[in-house]
């Protein structure tokens, strides 16, 4: 039984690491109140996972990380769309459109993270940070939106998504111009992100809002 449940995503899109995969493990190692779970990239795989996962580890907190490359900061999202439109392929080669993450299910959930008051405590550690309002409509919302949808099921079990940026290897792999952020430092975020979620039911009313 672990208080937290984290997991990262293998890696996907022609990438050899995935960083939310690679700061996962890495609190995993450093938090005995941790458990640490790799998911698949693949839609048909990920949330019976997700679900085995949660089974096994009984958390009271499920945080699950993913990977958004061009980002500059680790974000916690606010929200999660009953929505996949996949612009590329999975790691299975799935690439379905315009289908729901589950049939009949509510358009949007919220997640149950305080996310404004572990965006204040990161970036107060140290570590660039921000709410996001949009988690995109590829495995890491699925997972998202499958994540809230499952702990319904799950009484007293709180869960959200966090994306965090490219690690400065991948950038300097590809050769091309992107923010980045190294894995220590996205550890540390998530490390802090933990600790203020586990004590912080109510979240504090401050601005986050965006334009666009």
């Amino acid at each position: 039984m672990a208080r937290v449940l984290m997991t990262g995503f293998a890696p996907f899109g022609g990438e050899s690491v995935n960083p939310s995969w690679q700061a996962v493990s890495v609190i995993g190692e450093r938090r005995d109140d941790v458990a640490a779970v790799e998911l698949p990239c693949e839609f048909a795989a990920s949330l019976p996972a997700l679900r085995r996962a949660i089974e096994v580890h009984s958390p009271e907190l499920v945080v699950c990380v993913g990977q958004a490359g061009g980002r500059a900061e680790v974000t916690p999202e606010r929200v999660a769309i009953n929505l996949v439109d996949a612009r590329i392929p999975d790691n299975a080669g799935a690439r379905p459109v315009d289908v729901p993450v589950v049939d009949g299910g509510p358009a949007a959930y919220f997640t149950t993270l305080p996310v404004k008051a572990c965006v204040a405590a990161i970036r107060a550690a140290g570590v660039p940070s921000s709410v996001s309002h949009t988690a995109g409509t590829y495995v890491c919302n699925q997972v998202f939106y499958g994540l809230m949808h499952l702990l319904t099921a799950f009484p007293g079990v709180r869960g959200g998504f966090v994306h965090v940026p490219f690690s400065p290897e991948q950038v300097a792999a590809s050769g091309k111009v992107a923010p980045s952020l190294g894995v220590d430092r996205i550890a540390d975020a998530l490390d802090v992100l933990a600790d203020t979620a586990l004590k912080v039911t109510e979240d504090i009313v401050v601005s986050a809002g965006v334009e666009h």
